[in-house]
Order: structure tokens, then sequence, then C-alpha cells
């Protein structure tokens, strides 16, 4: 629960409103001079469409430009990364077998659907922009919430950004090092480059970055494709002894359930960031329709993209030549596409390219969601005044991603921070069952078969101890990760009786930011977050 606020935090909180009310009316009163000078020059008609649109055109908020096409293109720009070019290596080599591993790439979309249509019944009962975030401090209070956002914004999510940007800086340049790896200081500054360009496109629009998002989404679908057509032409000329029931169910190894929960581990990764739509909810056109209608089409398609592409490795290599691969589908390109395998690397470095704008796209938001929720500095909760996009958290975001990738190694911290990613997924589900039992009449536009949130727990509970029992060092250094949270907590949120001096410190750096950044708070939208209490009849 939220403790009532210091006067001095009050105080705080005041100040920065004052100064978005100066920045507003600058702003509008620039505005209205400029339609004043034009007046004369409109007809009636242009004049009485202007009056019914002025209220909303003036509204500082988060503007609504997803759409369903944006939305599918989002969660399967978020999915299809690097992960189906190269985890099959992973799901291979703990499933033992062809045909056992194709079973777990298709019952790993089956669980991301179950886990997806719980979040799709959270995303339209609590429609706040910030997903885990938003729902686990609604549901569960502070310090739950907190620490979920403090160890995504900590380490999380620019850990995964910087991984991914210097994935796609590794192939972009890999032509031109054929024979050797490319040198650390290149890979660092042509990473660098990428995020910073897509910093700056999300910072001047919300329609740029979702049209880069659905361009290069498109992209990455048409890479598989050709994968699947050039696997489907093998197979009707005869070469799929992979696949043949009697062979692809030859195990290399005993099969054990440790080692078939690790194989659901690794497509797991691959199929990480189905939930990624939840962090936009407020931007999304319509999202009591857009939001759960983008999730039944995104997940089985996906499902059926991974499950094809998989199959079309087999008709082109052996398991033992997968296994060798470090890079699945480039091999499968130098095998089968002659003189075009330039086009793999190459799509690689596209799919990666959309997945590092769409990480962007939704990180910024949970920082955003975390400030406006009071867990994180109020600058972080204002957008652009003119270009509504959140430039502050972007900038965060961005510095933070590059700091990480100048460090390093960021595997190893990947390594610690993914078994956090799975048990905010299940603390989230289960906020969605212990919600049915403490607020029964709450109004659920969409409201899921119980055994959907009880049989995805169980997998996941399954997947967890498994985590722990094979990788207790990794676990238990992801879990301390989370906890240095506690003390931040404490010290940063629930201690309200500051010394005086760092509010007005805190005054002064938020009125900067506001300067620099030309940014204000949003102007709520109670039509899409309304309380819970709104449809509510208890």
């Amino acid at each position: 629960m939220r403790t009532s606020s210091s006067p001095s935090s009050a105080r705080y909180y005041k100040c920065a409103r004052q100064r978005e009310t100066w920045f507003s009316l600058q702003y509008l009163n620039r505005t209205e001079g400029e339609e004043e000078d034009s007046e004369g020059e409109m007809d009636d008609k242009r004049k009485r469409k202007k009056d019914e649109n002025a209220k909303s055109d003036d509204k500082v908020t988060l503007k609504k430009e997803i759409g369903l096409l944006s939305a599918c293109a989002i969660i399967i720009g978020n999915i299809i990364g690097s992960g189906i070019f190269i985890s099959p290596k992973g799901v291979l080599e703990h499933a033992g077998s062809v045909g056992l591993s194709l079973i777990v790439w298709v019952c790993g979309g089956g669980i991301c659907a179950l886990g997806s249509l719980c979040y799709a019944e959270l995303g339209v009962t609590i429609p706040k922009s910030g997903g885990d975030y938003s729902y686990v401090t609604e549901i569960f209070g502070g310090l739950v919430g907190f620490l979920l956002l403090w160890s995504a914004v900590l380490i999380m999510y620019p850990t995964t950004l910087a991984v991914i940007a210097l994935t796609f800086s590794n192939y972009v340049l890999q032509p031109a090092f054929q024979n050797c790896l490319p040198p650390f200081i290149a890979t660092r500054l042509l990473a660098t480059i990428c995020v910073l360009f897509l910093t700056w496109v999300n910072c001047s629009s919300v329609r740029w970055a979702t049209r880069i998002q659905d361009i290069f989404t498109v992209g990455k679908l048409l890479a598989l494709v050709l994968i699947i057509v050039v696997g489907l032409v093998q197979i009707f000329k005869g070469h799929y002894d992979a696949l043949r029931p009697s062979v692809a169910f030859e195990f290399s190894q005993d099969p054990s359930f440790g080692q078939i929960a690790l194989a659901f581990l690794q497509a797991s990764f691959a199929y990480s960031g189905w939930n990624f739509l939840n962090y936009v909810t407020e931007e999304v056109v319509e999202p009591r329709r857009n939001l759960p209608l983008a999730i039944y089409i995104s997940i089985p398609l996906v499902t059926l993209v991974y499950t094809m592409t998989n199959i079309a490795y087999f008709t082109s290599m052996t398991p033992e030549e997968l296994l060798a691969s470090n890079a699945v589908a480039v091999t499968f390109g130098e095998k089968l596409l002659g003189m075009f395998s330039w086009v793999m690397p190459i799509s690689v470095a596209l799919s990666t390219f959309g997945g590092i704008n769409g990480y962007l796209f939704t990180s910024s938001r949970l920082c955003f969601s975390g400030a406006r929720e009071g867990h994180l500095p109020y600058l972080l909760a204002m957008i652009h005044l003119k270009n509504c996009t959140p430039i502050p958290a972007l900038l965060v975001c961005c510095i933070a991603t590059v700091l990480i990738m100048c460090i390093g190694e960021t595997h190893n911290l990947i390594n610690y921070v993914s078994f956090i990613n799975y048990l905010s997924y299940g603390v989230t589900i289960a906020g969605l069952l212990y919600l049915r039992k403490k607020r029964p009449n709450l109004a659920r536009p969409i409201k899921v078969n119980l055994l959907v949130p009880i049989t995805y727990l169980i997998f996941w509970a399954l997947l967890l101890f498994c985590s722990l029992y094979s990788e207790p060092v990794v676990c238990g250094l992801g879990m301390v990760i989370m906890l240095t949270g506690v003390p931040v907590y404490f010290v940063g949120v629930h201690w309200k009786e500051k010394p005086k001096w760092i509010y007005i410190l805190l005054e002064r750096v938020t009125y900067m930011g506001q300067k620099l950044c030309y940014v204000v708070f949003p102007q709520a939208d109670s039509s899409e977050t309304e309380p819970l209490t709104a449809k509510a009849i208890d």
C-alpha cells in the first residue's frame, strides 16, 4: 500500500506540476496565436471540424497510434529476434532427438499461448501501460512491483538490448571479416550507432517507430518464409531422412526430465517477448478489442513459423551438422542457397535491428509507468509537449544500454537475469488468480478458464525448479540482483521524511530536464485508465 506523502514530497510534486503548467501554457498560447492568424482564411465547415477535434488534438498525452497491424508487429517483432536463427542447436542438444525437439517447439508455443491468454485478461482488466510491473503493483502492492521494475530497468532490458545490438553489429560486419572475428571496437561502435539512431526515431515519433517495427517484422517473416519454402522444396525432392519417424526419435542420449526441461528453457528464450504489447496498452487503439485480438493472431503464427523453420533446417542438415553449427540459419544458407547465401546473415541483422527497436519502444514505457507510480524520478513520467513521446525514459534506456555494452561481457549478465524474467511471468499470472479471489465482481471484458493460468503455473513451477536444480549459482545471483532493490525501495520510495535539500535538488534536476527535453506530465485519459473500481460491482 502507498503511504501518504509528506509536505516535502508533496511540495516536490506540486512544483513539478507547476513546471508542467508553465510549459503547457507557453505551447497553447503559441498555438492559439497561430490559430487566430489563420482563422479568417478558414470556411465555416473547416472551423466546425476544427472545433470538434480541438479538445483531443490539444491534449498532451500518449497518442493512440498502434492499430491491430502494428500491435501484431510489436508481438511478432519482439518474439522473432536472433533466437530462431541460433537457438535450435540448444533445443536439439537437450532434447536428444529430432522428433522430440519438434514437439518441444510446438509445446513451447502452446505454453506461450496460455500465458498470453492470461495477459490478455489482465491487459483489458487493468488497462495500463507497463505490463507485468503495472499488474503486480496493482495486485500485490508497491514493494513487489518495485522489485520487478528494479531488476528490469537496472539489468534485464539494458543487457538484452546490448546483446541484440552486438549480435546485429557482428552479422553486419561478418562479410568484411570472413576469416576472423570483427574487432571489439568496431562491433561496439556500430552497435552504439544503431541504438542511438533508433532512440532518436522513438523520441521523434511513435508513428515512425511503429512503421519501422512493421517493416522489419515483415522482413523477418519473409526471411523465415524463404527458409520454409526451400525446406519444402527439399521435402518434395525426397530429402527428409532425418524427419522419418524411425529416425526422428533415435535418441543420442537417454531422455531425462531435467534435459527436457532445459530444452523447453532454450525454446522459451526464442519465444520471449510475447507479453510486450501489454507494456504499451495505453497507446493501442481500442485496447479492449485489439490487444487480445493481436495476441490470438500473433502467437499461433509464430508457433507455426518456428516449427516449419525447424523442419526446414532438418531437410538440409543432419542432427550432427546442426549441433556443430554456431549459426544454424547461416549454415542452412551456405548449403542450399549457393551464391545467395549472403541473404541469411543480412536477414539475421535485419531481424535484430527490428528487435532493438521493439525493445526500446516497450522498455521505455516500463520506465514511464514506474515513474508515474512514484517508483522512479518523476521526470521519467513526462512526455514531449509536441511529439508526445517519453523522451527522458528513452534516453535512460539508451544510456544504460550503451554503458553495459562498454563493460564488455554481457552474456553472463543475461544468464543471471533470465531467471528473474521467468519468475516475473509466474508472479504476474499468480496475481491473476489472486485478483479473481480478491475482486470476484470486477468487470472483466475477457475472462479465461481457470485451467489456463493453473496449467501455465504448473509448467512454470517445473521449469523454475529445474533451473534452480541445474544452475543454483546463476539463479541465486539473479535473486540477489532482484533483492538489492529492497533497501532502495525503503530509502527511495517508502521513506517520505527525507531532508528538504534532497527535494530541492530533485526539483532543480526535474526543471532542467523539462527545459532540456521540452517535456511535461501527460494528461490522464480516464476513458482507458480508469480505476479498477470504476466498473466493479462490489
